[in-house]
């Protein structure tokens, strides 16, 4: 059975996977497990351990080759953050992270200065402060910019340090809201009104292209094909969602974000969208990821960092039995505020927004795991909405990938409040959409739609059927949010 070793690079940790495929059967093997935890600087800045980064990886290769004989090696991971080369290809500065103070009101100052309208039209990408066009922007004036010869975003980052790569996946770019949604070429017009430097720009490259070849990491590993898959996460984990064309479905991908949308043949950029804020990034063979970013199970992970401070109970297993102990609907919160975007004491400010709001003050940690359940799936119920009115089309069934589907009661939750059946699974969609691209790239696949088959097959989902749990429609009028046009609060 052929073996790809999948790098998959998420915002709180990494791992590496060794991804057994063939036509009867997709075995995962985690190979190794690494924190990915961004470092905190005296002036407030966050940036990456890129180095420490890249050698998990390289240790992790090694230990994936002392087990198997290998195909290939892909990497994915999150979208927007950068480093920066010099004309030797020598990585200039820190790679920063996206959730650092760095870009604070240069979105708003840059939408102020070209208009909403102009930026959406040319990109379809949603406005979120921390996009690489923002970051860029924030960086003009240092000196690492000026020095540098080549800006490369993660995952590509990584396969320069790998094979000496310079170009960049185009699903990755397509998040930094300065690529041209229908070209997909980077956009002159946005950096030449922005004064940004187009000449630092990489070529691009799609999905399945052999980047080169492993050098430098050791024995076994070396000699090792390079391959560009949908390095994006969020686009290898649709990837490996068992999409049908039959079947209207909606993903939502559910780990440190959620990402929910669906999988379309071209952008819709229109004035709807643009009110929606929702984003069209691309995937698989240049298709089109509509969806829109909502707060994920980060909110649960920082505050399972403050309840491990305290000494008390961290395992989430034990948080979620605990959880569904507790009445739903007690309180709950909008998770898109901008106060839970920030590393922190999470729980403090999960009580102080139920007490802003006059609900019921949640005190344990099952306490405040159910306000975080309850709540995303909420805003997941609002999504949904959004979505299916943008594209005017609604869903059969909602497709619940990545770690959160894994978690009973958040997937009952979800059935609950959008009124659709759940197929729940993968849970590692995202391994799993990283090695596909990598068999069809080595011919073992015929394309992607063969590789969903094989998914849906040997990694049947779980399906959830809705139930009546929760009056969803007045938790939501506890929320300040706008409703959407053409529907009522």
């Amino acid at each position: 059975m052929p073996t790809y070793v999948a790098v998959d690079l998420g915002a709180t940790s990494g791992r590496v996977v060794d991804v057994h495929l063939d036509n009867d059967a997709i075995v995962l093997e985690q190979v190794a497990r690494f924190a990915n935890t961004p470092i905190s600087g005296s002036d407030g800045a966050l940036t990456w351990d890129f180095e420490g980064l890249l050698s998990h990886v390289g240790d992790g290769l090694k230990m994936a080759a002392d087990r198997s004989v290998l195909r290939s090696v892909a990497i994915d991971s999150w979208a927007v953050d950068y480093g920066l080369l010099d004309g030797e290809g020598r990585l200039i500065g820190p790679v920063h992270a996206y959730r650092s103070a760095r870009t604070d009101g240069v979105m708003d100052a840059v939408r102020s200065e070209l208009g909403d309208a102009a930026i959406y039209d040319i990109t379809g990408i949603q406005f979120l402060a921390f996009n690489t066009i923002y970051q860029l922007s924030a960086a003009a004036d240092t000196e690492e910019y000026h020095e540098a010869a080549t800006m490369l975003m993660v995952p590509d980052l990584l396969n320069h340090e790998l094979c000496g790569s310079t170009t960049n996946e185009i699903t990755t770019a397509s998040t930094t809201q300065l690529l041209d949604t229908r070209s997909h070429q980077w956009s002159d017009e946005l950096m030449g009104r922005l004064g940004l430097r187009r000449e630092i720009m990489p070529q691009l490259h799609r999905p399945g292209t052999l980047l080169g070849t492993v050098d430098g990491v050791g024995r076994r590993v070396d000699g090792l094909d390079v391959v560009a898959v949908a390095s994006h996460d969020t686009a290898s984990a649709i990837a490996g969602t068992p999409l049908r064309a039959d079947r209207q479905g909606i993903y939502i991908s559910c780990g440190t974000w959620s990402l929910v949308g669906c999988e379309l043949t071209a952008p819709v950029t229109s004035a709807e969208a643009l009110s929606a804020n929702v984003t069209n990034e691309l995937g698989v063979d240049d298709t089109t990821r509509l969806l829109k970013n909502v707060g994920g199970l980060w909110l649960l992970e920082e505050s399972r960092r403050s309840w491990a401070a305290q000494g008390l109970p961290t395992d989430i297993i034990a948080l979620v039995a605990l959880a569904a102990e507790v009445p739903g609907g007690r309180s709950v919160i909008d998770v898109d505020d901008p106060i839970f975007a920030s590393p922190g004491d999470m729980t403090a400010r999960i009580i102080e927004a139920c007490r802003a709001s006059g609900q019921p003050i949640p005190e344990t940690p099952g306490e405040i795991t159910r306000v975080i359940l309850d709540s995303l799936a909420l805003a997941w119920r609002r999504t949904v909405t959004t979505i299916e009115h943008v594209t005017g089309t609604e869903a059969e069934v909602i497709h619940l990938v990545g770690g959160g589907s894994a978690n009973v009661l958040l997937g009952q939750l979800c059935a609950s409040a959008c009124g659709r059946p759940v197929l729940a699974g993968p849970v590692e969609a995202t391994v799993v959409g990283n090695a596909l691209v990598q068999a069809i790239a080595d011919g073992r696949l015929t394309d992607l739609a063969h590789g969903r088959e094989l998914v849906e097959r040997t990694i049947p989902p779980t399906r959830i059927e809705p139930q009546k749990m929760l009056n969803w429609e007045a938790l939501g009028t506890r929320l300040s949010r706008t409703p959407l046009p053409g529907t009522k609060r």
